[in-house]
């Protein structure tokens, strides 16, 4: 894997963990999660945020989507990461890159199934101002 493509990936997880994200109705809200804000900063017009996110064993990101871009990598642990239609996308270990989609018709969710916490760098580059991330409802999964 490149350096700038593991670059751009621990930036978009540190992004992710650094904003939070905004509630919405029907939300299904994170647990076991904690985020930690590494660096921040907004330069010409866009907020560039990056996060440690640590979701523990049995923890979940909630259902929720990005309004920007997302680039995060796996320090360790595995993430288990799905889709709206309840497919899992990917599965990611200690050292996966990970991306994902922007916009509000790529809801998904990432979950710590293993043992040990799943600990990522994210990188969130969103328009100034505009959220890293919009919590959303189950679309229906039997998981949350």
């Amino acid at each position: 894997m490149s350096h700038h493509r593991t670059f751009a990936a621990v930036l978009a997880v540190a992004a992710a963990a650094a904003l939070g994200s905004a509630a919405s109705a029907g939300a299904t809200p994170s647990r076991g999660v904690d985020a930690r804000v590494l660096s921040q900063a907004t330069v010409n017009g866009h907020d560039y945020i990056s996060k440690e996110i640590t979701i523990a064993p049995g923890g979940s990101t909630g259902w929720h989507w990005h309004p920007g871009r997302v680039y995060g990598v796996v320090r360790s642990g595995t993430l288990t990461h799905d889709f709206a239609d309840c497919s899992v996308d990917g599965v990611y270990s200690a050292g996966a890159p990970i991306t994902e989609d922007s916009g509000a018709d790529h809801v998904h969710e990432g979950r710590n199934l293993g043992s040990e916490p799943v600990v990522m760098w994210v990188l969130y580059i969103d328009d100034a101002g505009a959220p890293p991330a919009v919590d959303a409802p189950n679309p229906g999964c039997p998981f949350e």
